[in-house]
């Protein structure tokens, strides 16, 4: 059988492959060079194939991966961000996060069912996709996470919504370290749904392009499902549950260097290379939404704190250049001390008001 047996033809362009598979529509992201990261044409391509589909009566479920078998999605262009913050261009990098957020929303609200594979790695934005769709798969090979604090931001993309609802205070855990989760801790996390094996995901595509029901893909997903290996968060839960429930950064350190597990005092030793801006605002970015009623007050949360952060503070340039620019991994921030971080920096952050607003 040919794809033109089974689809309306494929159609490649902006880094988005978009094509539809019997009554699959289905999307790879096709910038393998650059791990699929996100780019604002991606993501306007992205959308207008959801909106097309949204009331077409031939496509019943959406299918969403990543082209290169490296992964799904490495996140967004933040080189660019760095090179608009530099020139001081701030806010043009609104523009691609509104339509980011707006994309993240749409899929968390979409009225089909869409299925995530998150094979390889997902993170930043590519967890803004994957983290919000209906049907979350991962494989043995998927390396998860919320990077944001290693180049000086805060968790973005509707993560801190997903870290507000991890178990205990492993979302504080993850925000802070932006440490990688493997398949099993990205089920544990709340993160992903499913584990099915990566050789076998070409015959999930084909099974939900061919079931009897095409109102649950979830149970089609079922018949490949294993059941991961027990979770490395789980089995931290007693020292991670301890620390990272204190008010503060400062006091979390204090109780890491307290503990008696190896793994304590290495995290704490992390932490303390990450830029205490980042750090303190990211906690408290989890915590606050926690209360939020729903992902989309979540995502104009993080809007303000990502103009904020664009803005106002240098750590975000200089955490792209270290990271992803220069690879030199070593970060000047400023302030470079905990203790000399503004005591009313949540105020500011959380106070910023956009000059466009996420929901124009």
């Amino acid at each position: 059988m040919t794809e033109a047996d089974v689809t309306g033809g494929a159609d490649r362009a902006e880094g988005v492959i978009v094509r539809r598979e019997r009554a699959v529509g289905r999307l790879t992201l096709d910038r393998p060079r650059a791990l699929n990261a996100l780019d604002l044409p991606m993501v306007r391509r992205l959308r207008a194939a959801l909106d097309g589909w949204r009331d077409d009566p031939d496509v019943e479920l959406v299918l969403l991966d990543g082209a290169g078998g490296r992964g799904l999605c490495a996140g967004g262009d933040v080189r660019a961000l760095r090179d608009q913050v530099m020139s001081g261009r701030p806010g043009q990098a609104a523009d691609f996060f509104r339509a980011e957020y707006a994309l993240n929303a749409g899929i968390a609200g979409y009225p089909k069912p869409i299925v995530a594979l998150a094979d390889g790695i997902t993170m930043g934005g590519g967890i803004g996709l994957a983290g919000h769709a209906a049907v979350r798969v991962v494989t043995e090979r998927s390396r998860l996470a919320m990077p944001e604090t290693r180049i000086g931001f805060t968790p973005d993309v509707g993560g801190s919504w997903l870290l507000a609802h991890a178990p205990g205070r492993v979302g504080e855990y993850l925000a802070l370290t932006g440490e990688t989760m493997d398949a099993a801790d990205a089920v544990y996390a709340g993160f992903a749904d499913h584990l099915v094996p990566a050789e076998r995901l070409a015959d999930l595509a084909e099974a939900l392009g061919s079931r009897a029901d095409p109102a649950s893909p979830a149970e089609i997903v079922l018949l490949f499902d294993e059941t991961p290996a027990p979770s490395r968060l789980e089995g931290a839960r007693d020292w991670i549950d301890d620390a990272f429930a204190q008010t503060t950064v400062a006091a979390i350190l204090d109780r890491l260097d307290a503990r008696p597990e190896p793994e304590a005092a290495a995290t704490a030793a992390a932490l303390r290379a990450l830029s205490p801006t980042a750090l303190t605002v990211a906690l408290a970015a989890v915590r606050r939404a926690r209360e939020l009623p729903d992902l989309r007050a979540a995502l104009a949360q993080e809007y303000g704190l990502v103009m904020w952060f664009a803005h106002t503070q240098p750590d975000l340039v200089e955490g792209i250049r270290a990271q992803l620019v220069e690879r030199d991994r070593t970060p000047h921030w400023d302030p470079a001390a905990l203790a000399d971080v503004p005591g009313d920096v949540l105020v500011q952050a959380f106070g910023f008001v956009p000059e466009v607003s996420l929901w124009r």
